[in-house]
Parts: C-alpha cells; sequence; structure tokens
C-alpha cells in the first residue's frame, strides 16, 4: 500500500541524486565536532587568564619600580637643594680658596663705564643670605619708619655709601 511512484526522465535522474531511504544522520562528527569547540574553549579561556595575571605581576613590579625610583629622585633633589643652599655655596667657595668681589662695573653699548670697579676684599666677612632675605632688608632699609625712636643693628648704618666702604648688592 505504500507504494512509489516511478519516475520517468529527467525526474528520475534528479531522484537518484537524493537518498533514497530515510537514513540517520552520523552522530559521531556532530559529537566530536562539540567536544572540540568546548575543549578549545577552555583552553583559550585557560591562556586568556594565565596572560592577564602575569601581565597583573608585572605591573605590580613596575609600580614598585617607579616608586623606589621616585623615592631615590626625591633625595637627590633634597642633595641638590642643600647643595645650593647659600650657606654651603660660601662655605665650598671658601674650601676652594675664593674670595667675595668686590663692586662690578658695567659697559653701555656705546662703550661707556658705569659704575666703580673695586678688588675683591680678602678678609672681609660676608653674610651670605637667601634673595628673600635681601629683598625684605632692601625694603626695610628703603622705607622709613613710623617710629621716632633711633634705629639700631645693622640697618643703622649711614645709608649713603662711602668710598671708604663701598656697599654692594646683597650685604
Amino acid at each position: 500500500m505504500n507504494r512509489k511512484p516511478e519516475l520517468k526522465g529527467r525526474a528520475a535522474r534528479l531522484a537518484r541524486l537524493f537518498p533514497a531511504g530515510p537514513r540517520q544522520a552520523a552522530r559521531t562528527p556532530f559529537v566530536l565536532l562539540v567536544v572540540l569547540l568546548l575543549g578549545g574553549g577552555l583552553i583559550g579561556l585557560l591562556v586568556m587568564n594565565s596572560a592577564l595575571s602575569e601581565g597583573s605581576f608585572k605591573m605590580d613590579d613596575l609600580q614598585k619600580d617607579t616608586k623606589s625610583l621616585t623615592d631615590e629622585e626625591q633625595a637627590l633633589q633634597r642633595d641638590i637643594d642643600s647643595y645650593s643652599a647659600p650657606d654651603a655655596l660660601q662655605r665650598r667657595a671658601r674650601e676652594l680658596g675664593m674670595v667675595p668681589g668686590g663692586d662690578p662695573a658695567f659697559l653701555d653699548p656705546d662703550g661707556t663705564v658705569k659704575g666703580v670697579p673695586s678688588a675683591a676684599a680678602e678678609d672681609a666677612p660676608v653674610v651670605v643670605r637667601p634673595p628673600e632675605a635681601m629683598a625684605l632688608s632692601q625694603t626695610i632699609v628703603s622705607s622709613p619708619s613710623p617710629t621716632t625712636s633711633t634705629p639700631s643693628g645693622p640697618s643703622a648704618q649711614s645709608p649713603a655709601p662711602t668710598a671708604a666702604t663701598p656697599e654692594t648688592p646683597g650685604r
């Protein structure tokens, strides 16, 4: 009763290309494909996790190196600051045999000389002050005091320089 009609001609040739009966698909290749995909995915996750943890360790090492180098830089900067302090510069200059210079003379572009140069004094005591203190002392000396008492101390010296005691900037 279940009879198939017979095909003729072109239809018969096309029908031969298809399988004749109901066949089961092979399950082995499909199962193998699924297992390979899952295994490859797990191996890929493992490799990616290892690479991320290795990068994390490298980053920690680099952060430690950065911190130690920053500490070293700050220590070196403190050394530079201590060596460039005015009192340290004066001490080192004295150790090298240097003496404070006298008053300078300046040349104008037209060749005229401004100022009277003086020789360096070898035994003159020099008080080295930082630039902030020099600027502060110059403003105090140049502005008149509102009090009526007589001044004493270093600002009590005569304001006009004489030929015997030339006044240099910063002293």
